[in-house]
């Protein structure tokens, strides 16, 4: 058996193990996006709209972020949410584009959240993208490619046939 043939072996099932893992992880993302769409939709206000400050330390930069908070009725029952996005209120350290995003979400503002039925508690004003969906295909190269890789090189492993 040839080493360099058990190395790109190892270097084929590594690579197409990392494109699966990556594969995944996006499936999920892009499922759990799609569910977050098909959340029900209601009315919304926008109860206080405000820059939050943070700087981890004197030698750190200041970070900003948007603090929301809106209300909600879901089955009568007056709520209230503090996302814009599942992940929360996203930092920066462009007070600029957050205040830009800010102006979007003025106090008093009425607009839309989407519910989560199975927690009424979560809310968010904007659901995930679905993009990594339609980016399946990249870590899927990697799949497919450390799979050709493999093969390739069992194929130069197995011995040569005489002939009579």
């Amino acid at each position: 058996m040839k080493i360099g043939s058990v190395f790109l072996i190892l270097l084929g099932l590594g690579i197409a193990a990392i494109g699966g893992v990556f594969s995944i992880l996006m499936w999920q993302s892009f499922q759990r996006a799609r569910e977050m769409h098909n959340w029900p939709q209601v009315q919304a206000v926008i109860l206080s709209s405000e820059i939050e400050e943070w700087q981890h330390d004197e030698f750190s930069p200041m970070e900003y972020r948007m603090k929301l908070l809106y209300g909600y009725e879901w089955m009568d029952e007056a709520k209230t949410g503090e996302r814009l996005t599942s992940r929360g209120n996203p930092w920066s350290n462009k007070k600029n584009a957050v205040t830009k995003q800010l102006e979007k979400f003025p106090k008093g503002a009425k607009t839309s959240c989407y519910v989560n039925p199975a927690r009424p508690d979560f809310a968010v004003l904007k659901p995930d993208s679905k993009a990594a969906g339609y980016s399946i295909w990249f870590p899927g190269l990697f799949v497919v490619g450390g799979i050709g890789i493999v093969v390739r090189a069992a194929l130069k492993i197995r011995p040569a046939r005489s002939v009579h």
